[in-house]
């Protein structure tokens, strides 16, 4: 949007119509055979991708990045665009059962632009159903389908402000690897100072990467590293990343904008450490973390419902499946599990793309993970990949997109 002026906006109002005349007298008067519109949607949107991993790299013990480009034999010859901070859904066929996982893009868009390539960082987790497969079986060469870029954890002028101050933590530090390297590449106008909050010394993500980064340009980028179980030769801050080591290191926040990245605990220690701050809603931004796998320890969760197993009746496509689910588990975990492939894209609630209808019973709906509209709420429609069973149900849920 550009403003000109009270008097050359009026003017560029008034001429909106004879200009939109004079277009359609210039315009062919056979009618288009192609969609050129539509071509270029299918470009940029997406509906999956078909990429083959070219290399991995280990980040730490537990960490590693996939470099993932096009696999033109399978139907993708080029990556759409991105910003820093979206991600990929991974759709994956583990132990017989077909789920999605949402990863970061951690490399820059100016990397998928020139050099045709993103990178996903994962940490892997102790027991993780998902992360110990990826461990097992990806390796150089293997076929991957994803989602387009998707998300809205990017840095937008309109409404963030030009000071950044990023908190992450564990593997939350990838999106935020992209947006320094877009910085220094001129993707995008801002300033970030980044407080990385690690658990032990040696599991720090990027950690010389993101020292040379800071080096290139010192008064646009700044690091901070906070180690909360530091050995005898940690030499920085530690603890948590509370609200006074938030205001040691980084100073006056005056009118910045927060972004968060990292584990749900981080997210909830930081809803009451921000609170000193008095910032308005809109300024700070979370991105979405995925199920929280130990739902009945938060603050009004009902309690009573946690350890029981209740019956779902799913209607999918014109079939009738009946399968359990627990009261400690997502409905998506659940429809997943019984390998019914539901769509799922975020797993946190937001993006609305495994929107279901309630026909009966009741979920539970953690507060801060309720993306729904008002319209949703008032019509029975719900999200199961944020919402847990307190009741039996019955349910429609769409077919895979």
């Amino acid at each position: 949007m550009h403003v000109r002026g009270t008097i050359r906006d009026l003017l560029a109002f008034k001429n909106l119509v004879p200009e939109r005349n004079r277009r359609i007298d210039r315009a062919k008067a056979t009618p288009l055979t192609e969609d050129a519109m539509g071509v270029l949607s299918q470009r940029l949107h997406p509906k999956r991708l078909h990429l083959k991993i070219a290399s991995i790299k280990d980040e730490t013990q537990t960490s590693r990045t996939f470099r993932l480009v096009p696999d033109p034999l399978s139907g993708t010859s080029e990556l759409p665009p991105f910003q820093a901070g979206q991600y990929l859904s991974v759709k994956a066929l583990c132990q017989g059962v077909r789920i999605t996982r949402p990863y970061a893009i951690s490399s820059a868009p100016a990397e998928a632009e020139k050099e045709g390539f993103y990178e996903i960082t994962l940490r892997r987790m102790p027991g993780g159903f998902f992360t110990g497969y990826v461990w097992d079986n990806w390796k150089a060469g293997t076929l991957l389908e994803t989602s387009g870029p998707e998300g809205c954890f990017c840095y937008e002028p309109l409404r963030d402000a030009p000071h950044i101050i990023g908190l992450a933590g564990g593997s939350g530090i990838g999106p935020f690897r992209s947006l320094m390297k877009d910085i220094l590449s001129g993707g995008t106008d801002a300033r970030l100072s980044l407080i990385y909050g690690t658990r032990l010394p040696d599991d720090i993500i990027f950690d010389a990467e993101l020292r040379a980064l800071v080096a290139q340009d010192p008064e646009r980028l700044a690091l901070q590293l906070v180690c909360s179980e530091p050995d005898e030769s940690w030499q920085g801050p530690t603890g948590f990343l509370s609200a006074a080591v938030i205001r040691r290191l980084v100073g006056d926040v005056g009118e910045a904008s927060f972004f968060l990245c990292g584990p749900p605990a981080m997210y909830r220690y930081l809803e009451k450490e921000l609170k000193s701050f008095n910032l308005p809603p809109g300024r700070i931004r979370r991105e979405a973390f995925g199920e929280i796998r130990e739902p009945a320890g938060l603050n009004g969760f009902p309690q009573g419902t946690a350890r029981e197993v209740f019956t779902l009746t799913v209607h999918q496509e014109g079939r009738t499946h009946t399968l359990s689910a627990r009261g400690d588990e997502t409905v998506l975990v659940a429809l997943e599990r019984a390998n019914l492939a539901p769509p799922s894209q975020c797993r946190s609630g937001a993006c609305g793309f495994c929107r279901s209808r309630l026909v009966a019973g009741e979920v539970y709906v953690l507060p801060d993970d309720d993306g729904r509209r008002e319209a949703d709420r008032i019509f029975g429609y719900f999200h199961p990949c944020a919402s847990y069973p307190t009741s039996d149900l019955v349910i429609e849920v769409p077919p895979e997109a």
